[in-house]
């Protein structure tokens, strides 16, 4: 007090403030002693003019800037400062907006994302009870646009926001069946596609009807069971893979303009069927093959889990088609559709389920695959008998997955795409593709999504969190165009995300996610995956 009263009161009024000093009786601080009301007086003249100088340093301050100064309010009338307060409080948070920091130092992305503003919206991202979805609008007869009469052709980029709806809705009949696997991976003696499991569906207009089995045709020894009992699951050569489901729900069935086959296929789970994923050379497709084509070829693994029947359980192939060509017969009348998803494995049996469903029956309904993290599954002979069976693909692709770009060599599909429109360069590709055992070609449609675009993982995530299904669901519910930045109105729900890949997800969030009272992010889904199991390998 005694350095703010120095500078504000001159040299010869000084002896009046040391005469207060000493003891006496005089109310020196009453407004009607006349040597206080010219002290106070001359004190806020100074303080006045103290103040009008700052402000004309700020005002150069902000020309300096390229800036033109804001027009200030004319100051109230002079009052007494506060000595305990220094500066009343609005004076200077005017002083410090005056300054004009944000030009000096720019303003950063993070804090904008963590304002109050986005805090809010990410406690309700946050939220397991705030599950919101795109509008689920009607299809009617576009029905078959969205199934991919046209290649999906103007609803990629930018995304349809119908289309978007339908991935994901398809996106977790896929994570339903990973959690049904996870809760019962052993497969009993008295287990088989006679008595389907229950599946926890997302989506309750429709039903489960069969139960799907992939087997693997080679086994390991005895003595390896032996050694771990309880891990029998991992070593089993049959596995339960997925399910086959039905729209039955009529107000879905008129929002979709029809009725609608589900069949959803799981990633890789078990010992076997990792060994099989690795026998990647080449074998053809059985059939009949026009000689004059290149001869469809696929993996011999996955072809092997398609094909092979396993002890009182019949093959992926046999089951899926039977169950298939049931409904079709039951809904005889009916528009129909055929739809098949997978994850990683599950993507790459659905090309092959596809392929055969397309000629299961004379009039066989159309088929649509929507894949998620799918690796290549043949060469370009394979690519070119689903087109001529009309088999539409639409393969969602995350940029950062390397499982999208095995098995074969590293090839740059636009690359290979422009060689073959030169007439030179294709015989001389046909024939590589037709002898070569490596020749993998991808199928169909694709739709590109990065990990790098989301505000939440980070831009270093592992390979597990580029392949994992949650992750590409999160991806696809922001993606709106190649060259748009993350929808800023993504409706999916964090929760899922944070619980499987908190070691991926921006720090940023999730130390601001810890202060959120409100929020349980160790909630886990123990109600859907018993607790012995391991983690989805997705």
């Amino acid at each position: 007090m005694a350095l703010m009263m120095g500078s504000t009161v001159s040299p010869h009024n000084l002896n009046k403030f040391q005469y207060s000093r000493q003891p006496s009786f005089n109310c020196n601080g009453s407004l009607l002693n006349p040597s206080t009301v010219r002290a106070s007086m001359s004190i806020s003249a100074r303080a006045v003019s103290s103040t009008e100088m700052t402000r004309k340093h700020l005002s150069n301050l902000d020309k300096l800037l390229q800036k033109q100064p804001e027009a200030v309010p004319p100051d109230p009338a002079p009052v007494l400062m506060e000595r305990s307060n220094g500066l009343k409080e609005n004076q200077g948070r005017s002083l410090m907006e005056g300054l004009n920091l944000s030009r000096i130092w720019p303003e950063m992305k993070a804090a904008e994302e963590m304002s109050p503003r986005h805090l809010n919206r990410l406690q309700r991202l946050l939220s397991m009870s705030n599950q919101e979805y795109s509008p689920r609008n009607t299809l009617g007869s576009r029905w078959r646009e969205y199934h991919g009469r046209n290649d999906w052709s103007g609803l990629l980029d930018p995304l349809d926001e119908n289309l978007r709806r339908e991935l994901i809705r398809y996106g977790e009949f896929i994570q339903a069946a990973y959690h049904c696997f996870h809760s019962s991976p052993a497969t009993s003696a008295k287990e088989g596609p006679s008595h389907p499991r229950d599946v926890a569906l997302p989506d309750r207009s429709y039903k489960v009807t069969k139960s799907l089995y992939a087997t693997s045709s080679i086994g390991l020894p005895k003595w390896v069971d032996d050694a771990a009992p309880d891990l029998g699951w991992m070593t089993q050569r049959s596995s339960w893979m997925g399910y086959v489901a039905v729209c039955e729900d009529r107000k879905e069935i008129q929002r979709m303009g029809r009725r609608d086959i589900v069949i959803a296929l799981r990633g890789t789970a078990t010992c076997l069927e990792w060994v099989e994923n690795v026998r990647d050379l080449l074998v053809q497709m059985p059939g009949q093959n026009d000689p004059s084509q290149i001869q469809a070829k696929v993996e011999s693994g996955f072809l092997n889990l398609y094909q092979t029947s396993g002890e009182n359980i019949p093959s992926l192939a046999q089951s899926v088609v039977d169950e298939v060509q049931r409904l079709i017969e039951q809904y005889k009348g009916e528009p129909l559709s055929i739809t098949v998803t997978g994850h990683s494995l599950g993507a790459a049996l659905a090309l092959l389920v596809a392929d055969e469903l397309s000629t299961c029956t004379p009039d066989a309904p159309p088929v649509a695959v929507f894949s998620f993290g799918g690796p290549r599954v043949g060469n370009r002979g394979f690519a070119n008998r689903l087109d001529a069976k009309n088999v539409k693909v639409l393969r969602i692709v995350n940029n950062q997955d390397v499982i999208t770009k095995v098995p074969g060599m590293f090839v740059n599909e636009s690359l290979d795409k422009k060689l073959r429109e030169s007439e030179a360069a294709t015989g001389l590709l046909n024939m590589l593709d037709d002898s070569m055992p490596w020749a993998y070609s991808h199928v169909g449609t694709e739709l590109r999504v990065d990990t790098t675009m989301s505000p939440f993982l980070r831009p270093d995530a592992d390979v597990a969190c580029c392949h994992d299904l949650e992750a590409y669901l999160h991806l696809v519910d922001g993606f709106r165009a190649s060259n748009s930045p993350f929808r800023s109105n993504a409706k999916r729900s964090l929760v899922r995300l944070v619980n499987e890949q908190r070691s991926n997800i921006k720090k940023l969030y999730t130390n601001k996610a810890k202060g959120l009272s409100s929020l349980k992010l160790e909630r886990d889904y123990s109600h859907l995956i018993a607790p012995t199991c391991l983690p989805s390998p997705s």
